[in-house]
């Protein structure tokens, strides 16, 4: 009888191991089903899948400029390390892929969809990382202090895209470009890729708070109606003081020549 017991002792304690066992894999399978992040293997296909287009698309359109492997030629800088808003400002706004060499790339219609600029700049992006592209929702726009972007914009954009942002030349054929088409995405893209001869604004000297309020400030300023009727192109001074010269004192010469004129009668 003795055998028999623990032999019987023994199968409880096989059965009760199992269980045990059975209670620790069904705990451990809730858990991560619960506490696992989802879609990773989704995301990481459609990154991958995105970076092979972009990949085609570069091959096709700018690795002549650019090299094969984006790491520059005579004809165009390396582009490793740059980063998707990079790509993202130079294609969305049509410099490139450019056409033909010139002091500066100016702006034109845009070459690719938006997939596909989304697409070059996952490429980009995927050789040694950078900016990447700035989210400016509506409500950041609503939001932001119109007053101290301006204040910001005059002290460190006006000297060059002049101060109702309307552009400006600089020196050996270069320019500071009108910003009456940019997006606040281009405008912030910009601002941290610093390109042609645009200095490079990072996060300590300019936040995305106060970035932001830079895109709202000249928003306002290129696309708000001018309450004085006709703006003259929002030019400033000069060509609003000519005008007034040349209606001015041009129709005081004229009244004043008709009036001789009546009088010798």
């Amino acid at each position: 009888r003795a055998p028999r017991g623990r032999a019987a002792s023994a199968r409880r304690r096989r059965r009760s191991s199992a269980l045990v066992l059975l209670l620790g894999l069904l705990s451990t399978g809730v858990l991560w089903s619960v506490l696992a992040p989802g879609g990773n293997a989704a995301q990481t296909a459609d990154a991958n899948e995105a970076v092979r287009q972009g990949r085609a698309l570069y091959a096709q359109g700018c690795s002549t400029c650019h090299g094969l492997g984006a790491q520059g030629s005579t004809t165009g800088p390396s582009l490793i390390g740059v980063g998707a808003a990079a790509v993202d400002f130079q294609v969305s706004t049509g410099r490139m892929p450019l056409a033909a060499p010139a002091a500066q790339a100016d702006r034109k219609p845009a070459l690719y969809s938006q997939t596909q600029i989304e697409q070059l700049a996952a490429y980009i992006d995927s050789l040694g990382g950078g900016p990447e592209v700035p989210k400016i929702t509506d409500a950041a726009l609503d939001d932001a202090d119109l007053s101290h972007g301006g204040e910001l914009y005059r002290a460190n954009c006006a000297q060059c895209h002049q101060a109702v942002a309307q552009g400006a030349p600089l020196t050996y054929g270069k320019f500071a470009p009108s910003l009456s088409e940019s997006t606040p995405t281009q405008i912030v893209e910009a601002m941290r890729t610093g390109p042609e001869s645009m200095p490079v604004f990072g996060d300590r000297q300019i936040d995305e708070k106060d970035a932001v309020a830079v895109a709202a400030y000249v928003e306002h300023l290129t696309k708000s109606k001018s309450p004085g009727g006709f703006s003259l192109g929002k030019y400033g001074p000069v060509p609003e003081g000519l005008l007034g010269l040349l209606v001015g004192v041009g129709g005081l010469l004229v009244v004043c020549l008709w009036i001789g004129a009546r009088q010798k009668v």
